[in-house]
């Protein structure tokens, strides 16, 4: 009885949950969170009510992994460059192109996090939890490169670092992506210098 429950806790990786997940991940950054429903996902995956039901008891389920999925695909990227880069400074400016390049990629819909948390305003809700746990780590990330390359106030730097990040996503998709990176790739390699 305990290790079913304990097998309930964990998410039980199979097929059926991955179609799930890239699905839902593809649908609702494309089209938006609220804009898609389950029975649309579960169409679209290739699965029942019933298998989405056994992976995810809720939508919001469904959505918060989602999220999480995505903050662990950052973190791992952010790991990978920290890893092999030279220089505290080549880690930053690593990460300050990686984001110039998504801002600039084909179907850019601005950041998955700050659309999930428009579109879940309520900051009690598991997902709304999960936008400012990522967003906690990813300034903390950007404080300890700061740190590391000998900023004078690293903690303001990614305060800082944060806001352009966010104001760029939000002009790379409502107007010319090409200008919005390239206007925070000066920005942001501006205060790095600093």
């Amino acid at each position: 009885m305990q290790a079913e429950r304990d097998d309930q806790k964990i998410p039980q990786r199979s097929a059926a949950r991955d179609r799930l997940m890239s699905t839902a991940a593809q649908l609702f950054y494309s089209e938006g969170i609220r804009a898609v429903g389950v029975d649309r996902v579960v169409e679209e995956a290739q699965v029942t009510r019933a298998t989405f039901y056994r992976h995810f008891p809720s939508k919001e389920d469904l959505v918060s992994a989602y999220l999480q999925a995505e903050d662990q695909r950052i973190r791992e990227l952010v790991e990978y460059g920290v890893k092999h880069a030279g220089s505290p400074e080549e880690a930053m400016g690593l990460l300050i192109d990686g984001i110039g390049q998504e801002i600039c990629a084909p179907g850019f819909r601005g950041c998955p996090f700050i659309n999930a948390a428009a579109e879940y305003p309520d900051k009690q809700s598991t997902v709304h939890q999960a936008v400012l746990t990522h967003r906690s780590w990813f300034h903390g990330a950007i404080a300890q490169a700061l740190r590391l390359g000998g900023h004078p106030d690293p903690g303001y730097g990614a305060d800082i670092m944060m806001a352009l990040r966010d104001g760029a996503m939000v002009a790379g998709y409502l107007g010319d992506s090409g200008t919005a990176a390239a206007s925070f790739g000066r920005a942001a390699r501006t205060l790095i210098a600093a």
